[in-house]
């Protein structure tokens, strides 16, 4: 089992370490706006899923923030002149506004020296024509990732969840990303109520099949955070909250899954402590970190053929 993270990413491509920045462009989501929906998807909590972004102020200001929260990371033997970020638009529905207004905003960011690429989370339901041809020019001057949340391809589960959307909308945006030469970045999420192991596995299995080599899949723990419909949910009918061990095994069977070709943004995250419910294992980090990574290399060394 070979799979390819994002920091091998960043290191074989940039030859040096790289960060993400969480900033915000100020967009709202039609899934909370009335536009398809108010409340947003039901483990969305009010960040808007990036409760760990800088917050909506003038962009200057959000890069010096947030190259401050990730400067500690660096090895002290980089100075900052010789650091390197990929931008980060992470909360909410970054392509759901003014085109414009956001050419303008991504633009300023690509301008700086330090900032290798844009990631920008988004809804396939949310790119415009006049948005993709800005996303389509944007990256021919440095690399644009367009995030997508699918987190499941089980259309009871994305009713249940109010994503707002149906797998066929997913298919086409992912064509027309790829014929704007795009790199994509898919997110799913294991844990969702009511979804058996084979269920969720199905959901890698698609995606073995659909992205194109280098595009990228985010695995993502299902969080119960407090304020949210979910949790609402969790309180009148607790459904099955996944262990650390059930959790660990099906992102071992999700990286056995996913080509090498792909690359592994995330194999789990994490919500603010002071939000959530459950699981309450996932608060401890490092624990959960380590964990995965000695089951992955325990996978490895197994499928490794002996000398």
């Amino acid at each position: 089992m070979n799979y390819t993270s994002l920091s091998d990413y960043f290191k074989s491509t940039y030859h040096t370490k790289v960060y993400k920045l969480s900033l915000s462009s100020g967009c709202s989501c039609p899934n909370r706006d009335g536009k398809i929906a108010t409340g947003g998807c039901t483990f969305c909590s009010a960040g808007g899923s990036g409760d760990f972004a800088a917050p909506f102020t003038d962009i200057e200001d959000q890069l010096r923030f947030a190259k401050e929260k990730v400067d500690g990371k660096f090895s002290k033997s980089i100075p900052k002149e010789e650091r390197r970020y990929f931008a980060y638009f992470q909360s909410y529905t970054n392509t759901y506004g003014d085109p414009q207004r956001l050419k303008g905003l991504y633009e300023r960011v690509l301008q700086e020296p330090d900032i290798l690429g844009l990631s920008i989370g988004t809804r396939p339901d949310c790119i415009s024509e006049e948005m993709l041809g800005i996303l389509a020019e944007l990256n021919r001057k440095k690399p644009i990732w367009v995030e997508l949340g699918l987190q499941t391809i089980k259309e009871e589960s994305a009713k249940r969840i109010r994503r707002g959307y149906e797998l066929p909308v997913f298919e086409e945006t992912y064509r027309r990303l790829k014929e704007a030469n795009l790199t994509v970045v898919v997110h799913l999420i294991l844990g969702l109520p009511g979804e058996s192991e084979g269920d969720m596995k199905d959901s890698v299995s698609y995606l073995a099949r659909m992205l194109s080599p280098g595009d990228g899949v985010k695995l993502q723990l299902l969080h119960v955070l407090k304020g949210t419909k979910l949790a609402e949910e969790y309180e009148e009918e607790p459904f099955h909250i996944l262990t650390l061990e059930e959790y660990t095994r099906l992102v071992v069977d999700a990286l056995r899954i996913l080509p090498e070709n792909l690359v592994i943004h995330r194999i789990t995250g994490d919500g603010p402590k002071s939000l959530l419910i459950e699981p309450k294992w996932s608060g401890d980090k490092k624990r959960v970190l380590n964990t995965l990574n000695q089951a992955i290399k325990n996978a490895v060394r197994e499928e490794s053929p002996t000398a």
